[in-house]
C-alpha cells in the first residue's frame, strides 16, 4: 500500500508545475542531447551519449516519483488549518528558551520540506515535537548538538 503524501496546495502546484516541465520541456531537451551524441559515433566510448542517458534516466525517475506523490496525495486546505493547536500546514513562531532566540516554521509533509525556506516536515524533530502542542507549552528537541527546549509564541495559517 503507497504512503499517503501530505501537501499544502502550494506544494501540490508547485509538483504539478515541475511534472509538466519535465514531461513538455526536459524530455525534449535530453531526447535532442541523445539524438545528437549519437551522431558522434560509436556510442560505446562516449561520454556526451553516457551523460545524456544518465540525465534522461534521472529526469524519468523523478518524473516516476511526482507521479507516484501526486497520485498519494492529502491535500492540506490551509484556510481549514486549525490554529488552536499546531498541525500540518500552518505557522508557528518558536523561543529558544536557552538563547531568547525566535525561529518560525510552516509545517508541510516531508514531500514539501525546505528547510532553507523555512517549511520543515511534520516528521523532523522540531516537527514532531510541536506537532498537537498549543501557544505556551514548551517542547524539547533532540538535535546532535545535544538538547534543545523551545517554547511555542504563536501559531497562525
Amino acid at each position: 500500500m503507497a504512503r499517503q503524501v501530505l501537501l499544502t496546495e502550494e506544494g501540490y502546484s508547485k509538483l504539478v508545475a515541475e511534472l509538466d516541465y519535465l514531461i513538455n520541456v526536459r524530455r525534449r531537451e535530453v531526447a535532442e542531447r541523445i539524438k545528437v551524441a549519437k551522431e558522434f559515433g560509436d556510442i560505446s566510448e562516449n561520454s556526451e551519449y553516457d551523460d545524456a542517458k544518465n540525465e534522461q534516466a534521472f529526469v524519468e525517475g523523478r518524473i516516476a516519483q511526482i507521479n507516484e506523490m501526486l497520485s498519494n496525495a492529502c491535500l492540506i486546505d490551509s484556510a481549514n488549518v486549525n490554529t488552536d493547536k499546531v498541525s500540518v500546514g500552518c505557522r508557528v513562531v518558536l523561543v529558544d528558551l536557552e538563547t531568547g532566540e525566535e525561529c518560525y516554521y510552516r509545517l508541510v509533509g516531508s514531500a514539501e520540506a525546505d528547510p532553507d525556506n523555512h517549511c520543515i516536515s511534520n516528521e523532523s524533530p522540531v516537527g514532531k515535537a510541536v506537532l498537537g502542542k498549543k501557544v505556551g507549552q514548551k517542547v524539547k528537541v533532540e538535535c546532535p548538538a545535544g538538547e534543545i527546549v523551545f517554547q511555542i509564541k504563536a501559531i497562525s495559517r
